[in-house]
């Protein structure tokens, strides 16, 4: 494992000086048409994979160690789904291992201007392509027609809804042409999210593999990387908000809440969850 680090460590210090040259140099971003462009889906099984054994391999293995297998197994079949906060941690360490790793946001059409402007940051930092994904369009009109522009105050089930319309469908749509995805989720956001394992089949999407390499990370793990790696991060984060989601649903916290307090603040903290991290095992 030793070993391994060390290849690891000169990998990443290699990608830093290629990120910075490509950065210098104005490469042209990737572009990929979603729609048509998308690599064929391998065909694999959850035999493929020992979960379990992955998972007691990697408990005490860095988040870099795991993105280089699943990048290693899985790639141009697996995507960072990156929400424009915290997690962007994730995009600088896949991109110092594997410089065409694909990365995908969720634009709901909600987004806070501060969430726009760190993907175009993070676009320009590395010089890569952010795949963007949409809601259906029709979709979202009628919902707004038929229960309001902010019917997500209304109740959990509206909340539900629009979460399913402007984020899980399009999530789902995308999932689809993988074998793998992958997230910033960790144990200590949430109480829906304190039995996440770093290697999980998604039965949500499909049987899927989902990777959540930040997982045993603590918040304050994940600044001190964005720090000292000089990552572009959410200037929200600076104004109160270590939770970022659609502006509407997101509120800054006040000294002692919950890092997730200010995520559907109006519901109780065991339904704050929008559809993207269930199910898993």
């Amino acid at each position: 494992m030793e070993l391994k680090r060390k290849v690891l460590k000169k990998v990443v210090e290699e990608a830093d000086v290629d990120i910075e040259e490509r950065r210098k140099a104005g490469t042209e971003e990737r572009s990929i048409d979603i729609f048509h462009s998308v690599p064929s889906k391998k065909s694999i099984s959850r035999s493929d994979y020992d979960i379990e054994k992955l998972n007691k391999e990697f408990e005490n293995s860095t988040p870099q160690e795991v993105l280089e297998w699943g990048l290693k197994e899985l790639h141009p079949s697996i995507a960072l789904a990156w929400s424009g906060a915290e997690d962007v941690a994730v995009v600088d360490m896949m991109v110092k291992i594997n410089p065409q790793a694909r990365i995908f946001t969720l634009d709901t059409g909600r987004l806070n201007p501060e969430t726009y402007n760190l993907i175009d940051k993070v676009r320009q930092k590395y010089g890569i392509n952010i795949e963007v994904l949409f809601p259906n369009a029709a979709e979202t009109e009628e919902m707004v027609r038929t229960k309001g522009v902010n019917l997500f105050y209304h109740s959990v089930e509206n909340r539900s809804l629009c979460c399913n319309v402007r984020k899980v469908k399009p999530l789902k749509g995308m999932l689809s042409t993988l074998n793998g995805w992958i997230t910033g989720l960790r144990r200590d956001q949430a109480v829906t999210r304190i039995a996440s394992k770093k290697v999980e089949i998604d039965e949500n999407f499909g049987g899927i593999i989902k990777l959540n390499p930040l997982a045993d990370w603590t918040h304050k793990e994940v600044w001190d990387y964005i720090h000292k790696n000089d990552v572009p991060y959410n200037a929200l984060h600076d104004k109160g908000y270590p939770s970022i989601g659609c502006a509407p649903c997101t509120r800054a916290v006040e000294s002692g809440e919950d890092i997730r307090a200010g995520r559907w603040w109006w519901e109780s903290p065991e339904s704050k969850e929008c559809g993207l991290h269930v199910n898993s095992k």
